[in-house]
């Protein structure tokens, strides 16, 4: 059974059980308080009629057959009539039994009752008391209240029931809106499910609802740009390593063939290429392990200063063969951080040679060390072509490349130095305009500091 169904059969169930209890509460007060309001009428007639049997009589001699009559008392008075039903007792003015609707087997003054005061010429010459107001119910109803009393209950019910169909149209309407966007949730689900990326889902108007089908569509979007991503990769990959592959294939054919001699130049050319594939191997096996938190990090104390100033400087000879500037700013030595070493080394190494790769000839790659409150901060910048605003927010995913079809690029390098950066505790960033270059920072913790997994607070990196 549908989800919408049962919402709405559990408020149609609820709905009547409701009207109808409040409705039999409702008739049982108007029943009460129409028999009340006979009860006493009545008892003002009955009050009436003594008053003129007094006047006629003088006295209050036979007045036990005026108030036995039937009807003094409600429907089938008389001598058998039953406790609880309604009583009028005629007492004298001090309270002496008089007579009673009910004759010797209700002497006693009802308690609580309502008593009125029969006067002639001024003075009270008897007090007639009746039944309280929760004995009414065996009072007799004249047929114009009878019929009151039939169409206030007639009413009652029709108000009630208008009332549930009201509820229940409601109920339905409410219940169906609430569902219908949860099946259309399942059903993009399941569509997700079978492979069709990319599903969406409109909007209901419900705040809730709202929110979970718009981190629903968020969630359908970033499984299509991952597979878009993932693709994209692929489609990369295989043109990476079709290309050293196809260079081996050639060179060793042409050497197999006489056309090439076998010489260290030749054999130079098939070793770098053998290294180009190694490095792509290596750059997907590294970011691998890394996503499932099983990339290795030896952690220990280290001078980032003085690695970095060692390091940076076997690129100064790279980057004068380019005609590319690389310098150094800042501290040779600073007290230790936290660190692994070489995957520092290969942090600096992608960076680098991403600043290389991008800063034209006669350009500027500076190499920042600063000291920061949580640890050291090293910055790369160049006078590059910079990175477009749209490009920022993915410059570290796992399949982004904001520069498709470099020949000499796998386009994982920086997502591995970020991987790199976390594992050791650190964060890492970058600052770029198109046009005007761009500035990547990391940041290691002190040697000192306890060790965080999800790294230090954000740095100052001006």
């Amino acid at each position: 059974m549908r989800l919408w169904v049962q919402l709405s059969l559990a408020f149609v169930f609820v709905i009547l059980a409701t009207v109808l209890i409040a409705t039999l509460l409702a008739q049982t007060q108007v029943t009460g308080y129409v028999r009340q309001y006979a009860q006493q009428e009545h008892q003002i007639s009955m009050a009436a009629t003594l008053t003129e049997h007094y006047l006629q009589t003088g006295s209050w001699a036979g007045v036990a057959s005026v108030l036995q009559q039937p009807g003094a008392g409600g429907r089938g008075m008389g001598r058998g009539r039953q406790a609880g039903k309604p009583l009028l007792v005629l007492t004298d003015p001090t309270g002496g039994f008089l007579a009673s609707s009910q004759g010797i087997n209700a002497s006693t003054v009802p308690p609580d009752g309502l008593t009125l005061p029969i006067e002639v010429d001024g003075t009270v010459v008897g007090l007639l008391h009746a039944s309280p107001p929760g004995h009414a119910e065996g009072t007799e109803l004249s047929p114009g209240m009878a019929e009151m009393l039939r169409v206030m209950s007639g009413s009652l019910w029709l108000a009630g029931a208008l009332a549930a169909g009201a509820g229940i149209a409601l109920s339905v309407l409410l219940t169906y809106r609430i569902a219908a966007p949860l099946d259309r949730l399942a059903q993009a689900a399941h569509h997700i499910a079978s492979g069709s990326l990319g599903q969406h889902v409109a909007l209901s108007g419900s705040h809730e609802i709202d929110r979970v089908a718009a981190a629903f569509n968020q969630m359908s979007a970033s499984l299509q740009q991952s597979e878009q991503a993932r693709r994209n990769l692929l489609a990369d990959v295989a043109h990476e390593l079709r290309t050293p592959i196809s260079v081996l294939q050639g060179n060793l054919r042409a050497l197999l063939d006489g056309v090439y001699p076998l010489n260290p130049g030749e054999i130079a050319i098939l070793y770098d290429e053998v290294l180009l594939l190694h490095r792509l191997v290596a750059d997907v096996r590294d970011l691998a392990q890394a996503e499932v938190g099983q990339l290795h990090v030896d952690l220990q104390p280290t001078d980032l200063a003085a690695l970095a100033a060692r390091f940076t400087a076997l690129f100064v000879e790279v980057g004068a063969t380019q005609q590319v500037t690389v310098q150094i700013i800042g501290p040779t030595t600073l007290r230790p951080v936290r660190a692994d070493p070489a995957r520092t080394q290969q942090v600096l190494s992608n960076l680098l040679t991403n600043a290389l790769r991008h800063t034209p000839t006669g350009g500027t790659i500076t190499v920042q060390i600063s000291e920061q409150s949580m640890g050291v901060l090293i910055a790369v910048s160049d006078t590059g072509t910079g990175i477009a605003a749209a490009d920022l927010s993915h410059i570290f995913e796992r399949y982004w490349r904001a520069a498709p079809g470099n020949s000499h690029s796998s386009g994982l390098g920086l997502a591995i130095a970020r991987q790199l950066v976390l594992a050791q505790g650190g964060e890492i960033g970058v600052e770029s305009s198109e046009g005007s270059g761009s500035r990547f920072w990391f940041t290691l913790p002190w040697a000192a500091l306890p060790y965080a997994a999800n790294g230090p607070s954000a740095p100052d990196t001006r």
